[in-house]
């Protein structure tokens, strides 16, 4: 079984980015899941099992930033990537209002 994990932090505070809207889509676009970061900036099952293919992590940023009472410049984050059949795949977000990073964690 293949699964996916995120977590965001933001950078610009130093602390997990609570409450942000994250949403997995498959490779025609179409929204497979959605949830939100918890207390500790993390979703720990994003989705049902992947199969390999190509999918996309949207991250709402300017939703978050918004309950921040901030502006960010990107209203969102998104993020492609290939699921080959590794049996867990996690793609985490570095944040802040006027940039971003990512990387495939582990």
């Amino acid at each position: 079984m293949t699964t996916l994990s995120s977590h965001v932090l933001d950078t610009a505070t130093g602390a997990p980015a609570r409450g942000l809207r994250v949403e997995l889509l498959d490779a025609r676009r179409v929204v497979l899941a959605q949830a939100t970061t918890d207390d500790d900036g993390r979703v720990k099952g994003l989705g049902p099992e992947l199969v390999p293919g190509d999918y996309t992590v949207v991250f709402h940023t300017s939703d978050y930033f918004q309950s921040q009472g901030q502006v960010g410049f990107y209203p969102k984050v998104t993020v492609e990537f290939h699921v080959a059949g590794d049996p867990h795949y996690h793609v985490p977000l570095l944040l802040s209002p006027y940039g971003y990073s990512t990387y495939r964690g582990s």
